[in-house]
């Protein structure tokens, strides 16, 4: 039996997989105008008529949808930038943008208006990933950012409706410490005994741009504004000076590239595996994604092997690809844990989210998941943290360097402060202290402190303690 759809699978509510052939066009009379709609309405009480609009009927395609980004909208959207980020190629700052904000976004929603606006190519810069690779992240210009945040507040407006509860990526109201608060839940209590841990090769660099307009089509049938949306895709990247065409993907660090990634996914995979395989099914599996990782626990092995074949070939149709030394299937869960537990064995581990789950013993002798800190990511952190205080330690003074490494481990404690994960987070906090105290003594030929000197100033200037701020076990 194959498990591979010949079509698209189209935007349809959860539980109503029967019903009409497809979507249909329906258009508004008079009557059906709400007062959202109307000129002059806020951006938000527009938004919120498209929501109500799309919740309404699952199949309804919008057919007007450029004329709700106004003047107003775009001055809305522009208040929502980030003041301290990266410039585009133009240079241009938001502060520098904002000193003739006015004239710019008249000269801005003229252009939209009469679809002379063209993107400027983004600047791509690179990060380091562990391995000694790199990661491609493009900044756009400003005005360009307005443009998107206004496309990306109407795309969520849209698809919010449409996405499936097991999405968590990069959605209003939701995070990942909610997506690994279900892992946990669907482990502990349903009867996973497999976790198929697939991992998609350089998604946003892959993401075929026709399928992704056909994906925007099964909602939207307004041509001007999927044209604003494919000008965007087709925009290019400037890379150490020389200019790229963009004929596939859509850039990290671009405001339009979650929610693109998101309706992308929400047709290839989140549908395909709800509508198609598992009504197939004969055991229990669970898809949970957040944003392009995801991972599926299955009751059964042979079914969960071939889902991961049959993924390969889902992906590769959209002109998406595994990534195979990353993905496997592995024995996991409750049962698998306790016949380990009996032959001397230990149950292999899976990475999720930054963290990596495993199989772990309660108090009682009983079954529990337990994560920590992934290797790779504390690891990474600890070489960022080292690098930055040999760059700062001599560029201020101690106290204003200090405050502000109190909020960077602040800022792990906040992610990484979840439950289960008390031991990383402690190894964190020394480790990081440490890191202070050699650079602290690296300041001058003459040491500062010795380590009771240094404890001293621990108790006057204390560095925030580890603490647990996600709570995930199941009730």
């Amino acid at each position: 039996m194959s498990w591979e759809s010949d079509r698209l699978i189209v935007a349809m509510k959860p539980g109503n997989a029967g019903g009409a052939k497809g979507p249909t066009v329906m258009r508004r009379d008079a009557g059906e105008r709400t007062a959202g709609l109307r000129t002059g309405a806020r951006f938000s009480t527009q938004l919120a008529s498209l929501t109500l609009r799309a919740g309404r009927n699952p199949r309804y395609r919008f057919i007007s949808l450029m004329h709700l980004i106004t003047e107003d909208a775009l001055r809305e959207c522009f208040g929502e930038l980030v003041r301290n980020k990266a410039p585009g190629i133009d240079e241009v700052t938001v502060t520098e943008y904002e000193v003739n904000l006015a004239e710019n976004i008249h000269n801005l929603h003229t252009r939209l208006k009469a679809r002379r606006y063209r993107p400027q190519p983004v600047k791509r810069v690179y990060i380091p990933k562990p391995g000694g690779k790199k990661r491609p992240l493009g900044i756009p210009a400003v005005e360009d950012k307005v443009v998107q945040m206004a496309c990306k507040k109407i795309l969520e407006a849209i698809f919010e409706v449409d996405f499936l509860p097991i999405s968590y990526g990069f959605r209003p109201g939701r995070s990942c410490h909610q997506a690994i608060t279900d892992v946990d839940r669907t482990i502990m209590c349903k009867p996973v005994n497999y976790i198929a841990d697939s991992d998609i090769a350089r998604f946003f660099d892959t993401v075929d741009h026709d399928w992704l307009m056909r994906c925007l089509s099964q909602r939207i049938v307004d041509s001007a504004f999927l044209r604003l949306i494919a000008r965007f895709l087709k925009a290019g990247v400037v890379s150490e000076g020389r200019y790229l065409e963009t004929t596939e993907g859509t850039p990290q660090g671009s405001i339009l590239s979650p929610i693109l990634a998101n309706i992308y996914l929400h047709y290839v995979l989140d549908l395909w595996f709800y509508r198609i395989i598992k009504p197939r099914l004969k055991g229990y599996a669970r898809l949970i994604r957040y944003a392009d990782d995801f991972i599926v626990g299955f009751q059964s092995e042979r079914e969960a092997k071939n889902f991961t074949d049959a993924l390969r070939l889902r992906l590769a149709k959209f002109g998406l690809a595994m990534a195979e030394e990353k993905s496997r299937t592995i024995e996991f869960g409750r049962y698998r844990a306790l016949q380990a537990r009996r032959n001397g064995k230990r149950l292999p581990t899976f990475d999720f989210l930054g963290f990596t789950h495993y199989c772990d013993r309660t108090r009682s002798d009983g079954f529990k998941l337990s994560r920590k800190t992934a290797r790779t990511r504390l690891k990474r952190t600890l070489t960022a943290m080292n690098e930055w205080l040999k760059r700062t330690r001599n560029r201020m003074p101690l106290l204003d360097w200090w405050s502000i490494l109190a909020a960077k481990i602040r800022g792990h404690y906040n992610y990484y402060g979840i439950s289960g994960n008390l031991r990383s987070l402690q190894r964190f906090y020394q480790r990081t202290t440490r890191i202070a105290y050699k650079w602290i003594n690296r300041r001058s030929q003459k040491p500062s402190y010795n380590w009771d000197g240094f404890n001293r100033w621990l108790q006057y200037h204390p560095l925030p303690k580890p603490r647990i701020w996600h709570s995930c076990y199941s009730s």
